[in-house]
């Protein structure tokens, strides 16, 4: 009995150590990763199968905000363990307009936002002011077709209209043959810094597909 007794103590003191590491310590990150989605692509790819009220023509979305992400120099901390409450829909609704949907802004806390060491309301105040910061190339809005294009291309326009960028703090994403995400890394001042190597995904795509906006 007491041998039981032992073992069951032990997978208890087990259990605890490992619930107590589940997620890393909130605000224990080196850098922010910027995402901005290309809507029209993933509306192609995702959106219009589930219905997604983002894919609807009335929104004209380009590229709109997926994330604010906290990063290490290698590696990335997740659904940290944070005191702060969570946001509430009324909150999350407000980041629609660049985000494409409540749920995904409350998504984004979940996962990041915990780990920023911020409130759920300063953490979306502040990817809101990270989009702001970005010019998003308007040559893009003025597709009136699918094109196909290198991913470079897509980087170079970022680059021009960001002088403050360079190709070390940018990365362009490509999925199912199509662009997906512009990738920018900013200080937690929101100022660009180079990515780590965990962060850099280029596409090297020469004919990437790039639906227009609907």
């Amino acid at each position: 009995m007491r041998k039981l007794l032992l073992g069951f103590a032990a997978v208890l003191a087990g259990w605890a150590a490992f619930a107590a590491a589940d997620g890393e310590q909130a605000g224990d990150f080196d850098y922010y990763v910027l995402s901005l989605s290309w809507s029209p692509n993933w509306c192609a790819q995702e959106g219009d199968a589930r219905g997604a009220d983002q894919c609807d023509a009335r929104h004209d979305h380009g590229w709109t905000l997926h994330g604010l992400w906290p990063q290490y120099h290698r590696g990335w901390p997740s659904y940290c363990r944070s005191a702060e409450a969570p946001p509430s829909r009324a909150m999350s609704r407000g980041m629609a307009d660049i985000m494409g949907s409540p749920g995904l802004a409350w998504h984004q806390w979940k996962k990041h936002g915990t780990c920023s060491g911020l409130s759920a309301q300063a953490y979306y105040t502040l990817m809101r002011e990270a989009y702001g910061r970005v010019t998003r190339p308007a040559v893009f809005r003025k597709l009136d077709k699918p094109v196909t294009l290198p991913a470079a291309v897509v980087e170079a326009a970022f680059l021009e209209d960001n002088p403050a960028l360079t190709p070390d703090s940018l990365t362009i994403t490509c999925r199912k043959g199509a662009i997906q995400e512009a990738r920018i890394c900013l200080s937690k001042a929101l100022e660009p810094v180079p990515c780590g190597r965990d962060a850099i995904r280029d596409c090297t795509l020469k004919n990437a597909h790039f639906a227009p906006i609907r």
